[in-house]
């Protein structure tokens, strides 16, 4: 019994050791870095940053899609300007969009779409990636937490 508990202690050590902090998940392009919270899956990636009344300077959202397609984005119930960097499958920037907190939230008109197919999508706070020199055809670098979670997209 004493050997079955040990062997469950150690496997729970293992898990919660393998957990990543949100510090761990860093997208680095241009000359700026942001720690980021992922939106791996359809729910996540649905509510985003919304009534968020803050987004600290240096932090983020990587949406992470399941294959590379057109994406299109809307500020629906979004209190704080965004940046977002559309990003393709193999790691470079495809457009820079800033989104604008809408006069109602609850109600969005405008919509912020992709021109080609991206795999990613990087929200930060309004401003962020000019100040940070992102341009069209960067490489976009992952830390190897988010690598490691992307792979998991659905």
């Amino acid at each position: 019994m004493r050997v079955i508990l040990l062997a469950g202690l150690l496997a729970l050590t293992a898990t919660l050791s393998s957990c990543r902090k949100a510090g761990d998940n860093v997208v680095t392009v241009g000359h700026g870095s942001w720690k980021v919270e992922l939106a791996l899956d359809e729910p996540s990636r649905e509510l985003g940053l919304a009534k968020r009344t803050t987004l600290a300077s240096g932090s983020g959202m990587l949406f992470v899609f399941p294959r590379a397609e057109k994406s299109t984005f809307h500020m629906l119930n979004c209190c704080v300007s965004l940046d977002v960097a559309f990003i393709t499958d193999d790691l470079r920037v495809a457009e820079v969009r800033t989104m604008r907190v809408e006069p109602d939230p609850a109600h969005p008109q405008a919509l912020y779409g992709s021109r080609v197919a991206v795999k990613y999508a990087l929200e930060v706070p309004a401003g962020e990636l000019e100040k940070a020199g992102v341009a069209i055809g960067q490489n976009v670098s992952f830390s190897p937490a988010v690598e490691e979670a992307a792979k998991a997209a659905r």
